[in-house]
């Protein structure tokens, strides 16, 4: 089962969700963590990150990450949105962030947020009523996205943040009525520009809003509507008259009042008035007298985003648990490699290996070294046919292979290489590169990875199993089903590195097995 946390920075909140991804790429969410680090405070004003904001985030960040990592939760997978991507020493915050916890923030554009977010809503809710329009009012940034349960029709990122405005707009604790005319032509105006011209374009059958002040403004209405917290704020409803009255109320309260309303979160006392007005007018805009509340979003829209990117890493993860073997599979399997001769390969070249350990006194980390080579031993097909076993060299050691060390990667690559033509030499730079203990393993690698890769010189597996005799000569009974005459053609020819290293000569021994007759 893969675990990963996503981390959210946003301009107001750091946001955490830890989830598990199961079978069918179904996940489930184990935890969620929020802290208010107001990250965003005064750099829509000032283009930058203050100095005390970049100190929250970093505590905060240093905090979620270390409970992902003792948790066992890997990859951390950490984006930013507006605040960091506006202002100019964002970077220099990112730089602080991987320095100090060694974590690589994306920063995304306002398109791709919208994008994420529209996954996460689509694939948690059922967007029947369409066309549907979702919003999610953020602290720097508000992003619209028209869509149907199947696609974006259209995405913008506009710059009416709730604390973006509040940072412009509303400098007062109770803002005059002129001001509160500026905000909201500069609201209307940008969403006339934004939104299409033609009304039978601009209008919607369905409004779904995101992000946590739409979640804490349904948590103030329905307290009011029926004298109860509201249990769940997914799926929750809430009416344009609603919204216009706890719009009124926050407009016409100062701080310490607003303090007051049932259900109001104390950390959102000066921002969530501007967000519930941008809210208010674009229902009336786009001809809505309802709206419902989804706590899925840009989080849920990544690990969606994550498994469609990884689904063959993860249907592998799921199928070969053993990192190591995981990820030399991966590397075969996006070469194209010829499955069922390498594994058999695999299956005979260990046999050998096992029958041999007399002779060459290796263990079970030479063992699976060539179990791994043999299956990546014609991996070099896909560069061409010609010198195939060079290009393998190639690609192995060009790989990202987690789990090995740059050792391992570099011996798997020479037995994989010398498992035709040239033997090991130190006239030829891969092998001349290995130090000398390693460059005694290899030719004894590759010298049974020869001989189990001519066993199978057809590909149709004709050789089923084989048996070693001790003694001088060395008999390798050989048993096959259907004409084995290539395989020991082959394998005549492939012996003689073995017989080299270990000092002994080899004898094949044919042996048939019975076919079973159906009567």
């Amino acid at each position: 089962m893969k675990r990963l946390a996503v981390i959210d920075i946003g301009t107001n909140s750091i946001h955490m969700v830890l989830a598990e991804i199961g079978k069918g790429f179904s996940y489930k969410i184990v935890d969620r963590i929020k802290d208010m680090a107001r990250l965003g405070d005064g750099t829509f004003t000032s283009q930058r990150l203050s100095p005390e904001a970049m100190d929250r985030g970093l505590t905060v960040l240093k905090r979620f990450s270390m409970l992902a990592k003792n948790k066992g939760f890997d990859p951390i997978l950490p984006i930013a949105t507006s605040a960091v991507r506006e202002a100019k020493n964002g970077g220099d915050f990112l730089k602080l962030v991987r320095k100090e916890l060694g974590l690589r923030v994306r920063v995304i554009t306002g398109e791709e947020e919208a994008r994420l977010i529209y996954l996460g809503v689509r694939n948690s809710m059922d967007l029947d009523h369409f066309p549907a329009m979702i919003v999610d009012i953020g602290g720097g940034s508000v992003e619209l996205m028209a869509c149907t349960q199947r696609r974006l029709k259209f995405v913008r990122s506009l710059k009416l943040g709730a604390i973006r405005l509040k940072d412009e707009f509303l400098k007062a604790d109770i803002p005059d009525k002129k001001i509160i005319q500026r905000l909201e032509n500069l609201v209307s105006q940008t969403l006339k520009k934004s939104l299409p011209s033609k009304k039978r374009d601009s209008q919607f059958n369905q409004l779904v809003a995101t992000s946590g002040m739409a979640g804490n403004l349904a948590e103030i209405i329905y307290l009011s509507r029926t004298g109860r917290p509201l249990s769940q704020i997914d799926m929750a409803t809430i009416e344009l008259d609603e919204v216009r009255e706890v719009e009124r109320l926050l407009r016409t309260k100062d701080t310490q009042t607003r303090l007051n309303i049932p259900g109001l979160d104390p950390r959102r006392v000066d921002t969530l008035y501007s967000g519930v007005l941008v809210l208010r007018i674009l229902m009336e805009r786009i001809g809505v007298k309802q709206a419902r509340i989804s706590d899925k979003a840009i989080r849920e829209g990544v690990i969606y985003d994550f498994i469609q990117q990884h689904q063959e890493g993860l249907r592998a993860e799921q199928e070969i648990p053993h990192i190591r073997r995981r990820q030399v599979l991966l590397l075969a399997r996006r070469y194209q490699y010829p499955k069922n001769h390498a594994h058999h390969v695999a299956k005979l070249a260990l046999s050998l290996f096992d029958q041999t350990q007399a002779l060459h006194q290796l263990g079970d980390r030479e063992r699976e070294w060539l179990e791994y080579a043999a299956l990546l031993h014609d991996i070099g097909h896909h560069i061409r046919e010609n010198k195939h076993h060079k290009h393998t060299y190639y690609l192995i050691t060009h790989a990202d292979l987690p789990g090995f060390s740059s050792e391992e990667v570099d011996i798997m690559a020479n037995v994989a290489r010398y498992h035709r033509r040239g033997q090991p030499t130190i006239r030829h730079k891969g092998f001349r590169l290995l130090n000398r203990e390693q460059r005694k393993v290899v030719p004894c690698l590759s010298a049974i990875l020869r001989i189990a890769d001519g066993l199978d010189r057809s590909h149709f597996s004709v050789v089923r199993k084989i048996f070693i005799e001790p003694g001088k000569p060395l008999r390798l009974h050989v048993f096959f089903r259907y004409d084995p005459e290539l395989e020991l053609w082959t394998t005549e020819r492939r012996m003689k590195l073995f017989e080299k290293i270990f000092h002994c000569r080899i004898e094949l021994k044919p042996a048939p097995i019975a076919m079973k007759t159906v009567a």
